[in-house]
């Protein structure tokens, strides 16, 4: 069955067979790029991880910041790319700095909101418990709410993580470099090879992402005492963490 939809399709042998030829030919360059699209990806979530979950604490802390800050992080994912690329060349320069700061810009939404949300979410039981201890404000933040918001801040990661690793393609338009070379030569050269295979891999790249830090959301909510569907994988993870 799968094979005949495969073969309607145009998807034969001999098609997947190029394709397997072409990333046997060009292993290397492919994973130079995928090691740079690896490396724009990580330095964005260095930047906008911190800088996400520091805006989202303070909205929690203070409501009244919560409208503006993120209205404008929305406001920032409805601009294309390119503009908002362009935007910063005459600052920054061509190459990977105006893509990080734009991807920076990108992820902040997600990321915000998730922190917002998680801490503000919090069993008021739990922070009454703090209270009752002693705990000051602050400490009550960092040793209750915090801890018990990570599952939710990292489910917005996983958003901001997808949305990184596609518009960082685009970023090889001016010179950023990354997996999005392949593929704008392959739409130059209209080798449909040299596009099909740079897609599977950014949308492999992507999944795999997404599934990384979709393990550490389950594993964080295991050990906040919540239910998940447990595999050989988050077991395996719960152990080693034990």
């Amino acid at each position: 069955m799968i094979a005949e939809s495969l073969a309607s399709s145009g998807i034969t042998p001999a098609v997947i067979g190029g394709y397997l030829e072409f990333l046997a030919s060009h292993s290397t360059q492919i994973t130079q790029l995928i090691v740079e699209h690896l490396v724009i990806t990580l330095l964005t979530i260095g930047i906008a991880l911190p800088m996400g979950v520091l805006l989202g604490t303070f909205i929690s802390l203070y409501e009244w910041a919560a409208t503006p800050i993120l209205w404008f992080a929305g406001i920032m994912q409805t601009i294309p790319s390119i503009a908002l690329f362009g935007l910063l060349i005459p600052f920054l320069g061509i190459g990977s700095p105006p893509v990080i700061i734009s991807l920076v810009l990108y992820s902040q939404l997600p990321i915000v909101r998730n922190t917002h949300i998680g801490l503000t979410q919090v069993d008021e039981a739990a922070i009454e418990a703090g209270r009752g201890l002693g705990m000051g404000r602050l400490s009550r933040l960092r040793r209750v709410q915090i801890p018990l918001a990570l599952p939710v801040v990292m489910a917005g990661v996983r958003n901001a993580v997808v949305i990184i690793v596609g518009i960082a393609a685009i970023g090889a338009f001016i010179g950023a470099g990354g997996l999005g070379d392949y593929l704008f030569q392959g739409i130059r050269e209209r080798n449909v090879d040299m596009i099909v295979v740079t897609t599977v891999i950014l949308s492999a790249l992507a999944l795999a992402l997404d599934y990384g830090f979709g393990l550490s959301e389950r594993l964080l909510r295991a050990r906040n005492g919540e239910e998940i569907q447990s595999t050989r994988l988050t077991r395996i993870f719960q152990q080693v963490i034990a």
